[in-house]
């Protein structure tokens, strides 16, 4: 006989579990040959090939690893250059910029209702000696830089080129995203100026700037993390997000850009939650969908075109203030589920965001987190090693049919600006919301150290703190520049910025203009807020 007697079997409970991802999609005990039977031999396909569920390059991170992007940005436009400086000698392998909330916003900082945010949760950028300074000692031409603007991001890419010009450096030769995406903002995020008809005019324009004179700059990253950061699903995620690419690609269409001069540049930015398989599926599912809608569509040619390219970031509203250590543990899953799902570029979070900005310790362990799974776990040598999977391929499959749903649901609306009107997206997405924290507050979903394993414990980090003389610093800073300026040049910039909005011309040649001349950030938005109108989300009418 045993000396370790076989333990009683369990006391059926009166509710059978329910086994589900994050986002609900209920999974089974097992998944077999009959759970991808049916399907085409091309759906899964060959690494590099249509319809990229195996990843967009053939060789994938045996060629050449994602890059290192972390997010970085606080206080005045110094204190994130030696951020920038600070990752970049750690091993970082491409930048990625976060702006203050009026810099988003589209105020300048000494503006009244700048007040008490500058600097808070970004750097605060108003005009183009900020953006020089903020990649002072960088070389522009030899890095690619991401930044994570929307309403005023047109302001914020022409200070860019222009700094670089001041450098001898042409637009031709700078590589980079900017994150631009102003559906994904009605719909989740919530920073915004103008309604969605002139603020797609502006980024059609962008669009048409960039496929003629910076080739190698994304001049819109379509973005799904917000989107699962305000409580959609996995499904919704894809969905929505794509939804915004084809609005972006019909409207540049409609101006008469050819598709495969410009979809190639396309670039695509989603979260990595906490459900691993469920992620991994995600990932693929958006790219083949992506690849078929460009191609049925849009009739693009070009296999660059209907590829999916994305960066991604791992899921910020998964990270907890309790227990902050054990976010290191979360990050390390979500990314390696990124790296699994064949992302391009990967930020991972730091254990201390839900407390603060995060320290230079925290991003640290943050980026050696992405250095561990790239030089370390050994899952770079093989492409896509989940492929075949019969868990993965009918988990993309069903995410893919799902998402595909969606998109003909908003098609028969009128497209994704008409959706957006009618309140569709941001409805669904708040009842996800709310039936996912039904789930936490029942206790049918489990956040360690929440609702689940809690320990009384006190704060143990060191945490970032921005000081109020930053701000006073900045705007110090500000109104400086605008009195030194040439006022009636500056003037002069801006009235033709002006009648830009109002003759249809192509705004982005007329904003390196007036940047140049002395024109700031917030100026230009108020010509948007006068010529464009400010929107109203429906939600609250």
């Amino acid at each position: 006989m045993s000396a370790h007697p076989k333990p009683a079997a369990a006391e059926p409970t009166s509710e059978p579990t329910r086994f589900s991802t994050v986002s609900d999609m209920e999974i089974q005990e097992v998944y077999g040959p009959v759970n991808v039977a049916g399907r085409a031999a091309d759906d899964i396909g060959e690494p590099g090939a249509f319809p990229y569920t195996r990843g967009v390059y053939p060789t994938m991170y045996r060629g050449r690893p994602w890059t290192m992007r972390q997010f970085a940005g606080f206080g005045t436009p110094r204190d994130t250059n030696e951020r920038f400086k600070f990752l970049l000698a750690q091993g970082q392998t491409g930048l990625s910029t976060a702006f203050d909330m009026p810099t988003l916003m589209g105020y300048d900082a000494d503006h009244p209702r700048a007040l008490g945010e500058v600097g808070r949760e970004g750097t605060a950028v108003s005009t183009i000696d900020d953006v020089a300074e903020l990649f002072d000692g960088i070389a522009l031409a030899d890095v690619t830089t991401s930044m994570t603007v929307n309403c005023s991001a047109s302001i914020i890419l022409a200070m860019y080129f222009a700094v670089a010009e001041r450098r001898g450096i042409p637009m031709s030769a700078l590589g980079g995203t900017i994150q631009n995406d102003m559906l994904k903002e009605f719909i989740a995020q919530k920073e915004w100026i103008s309604p969605p008809t002139p603020s797609v005019r502006v980024i059609v324009d962008m669009i048409e700037f960039c496929a003629q004179h910076a080739p190698r700059f994304h001049p819109v990253s379509i973005s799904g993390y917000h989107i699962r950061e305000a409580g959609s699903t996995a499904v919704q995620e894809v969905a929505f997000t794509l939804a915004d690419g084809l609005g972006y690609v019909q409207a540049a269409i409609d101006r008469g850009l050819a598709v495969d001069d410009f979809a190639p540049r396309l670039s695509f930015f989603f979260n990595v939650h906490i459900d691993f398989l469920e992620e991994i599926a995600k990932l693929r599912a958006a790219r083949r969908l992506w690849a078929r809608l460009m191609r049925d569509r849009f009739g693009a040619k070009n296999p660059r075109s209907m590829m999916l390219r994305t960066h991604a970031q791992t899921a910020g509203c998964s990270l907890t203030a309790q227990q902050p250590v054990n976010n290191v543990v979360r990050v390390a899953i979500q990314a390696l589920a990124g790296v699994l799902g064949g992302v391009q570029s990967l930020h991972t979070n730091s254990m201390d965001e839900t407390l603060a900005l995060p320290s230079e310790q925290a991003v640290m362990v943050a980026l050696r987190t992405q250095q561990i799974i790239a030089e370390e776990s050994g899952v770079t040598n093989t492409v896509d090693p989940l492929g075949g999977s019969y868990a993965i391929e009918a988990l993309t499959n069903r995410i893919e049919a799902e998402a595909l749903d969606y998109i003909e649901q908003i098609d028969r609306l009128g497209g994704i600006v008409r959706a957006i009107e009618l309140g569709f997206p941001q409805k669904e997405i708040a009842e996800a919301a709310y039936r996912y924290q039904q789930q936490l507050d029942r206790g049918e979903k489990v956040m360690v150290g929440v609702n689940r394993y809690k320990v009384e414990e006190k704060p143990s980090l060191d945490i970032l703190r921005i000081h109020a003389e930053v701000e006073e610093k900045q705007v110090a800073r500000v109104r400086a520049f605008k009195e030194a300026r040439d006022q009636a040049r500056a003037a002069a910039r801006l009235a033709d910025v002006r009648q830009g909005c109002r003759d249809g011309q192509n705004l982005m040649p007329l904003l390196i203009a007036a940047v140049k001349d002395g024109v700031t950030l917030g100026e230009v938005c108020d010509v948007y807020r006068d010529e464009f109108g400010v929107y109203r989300d429906p939600a609250w009418l």
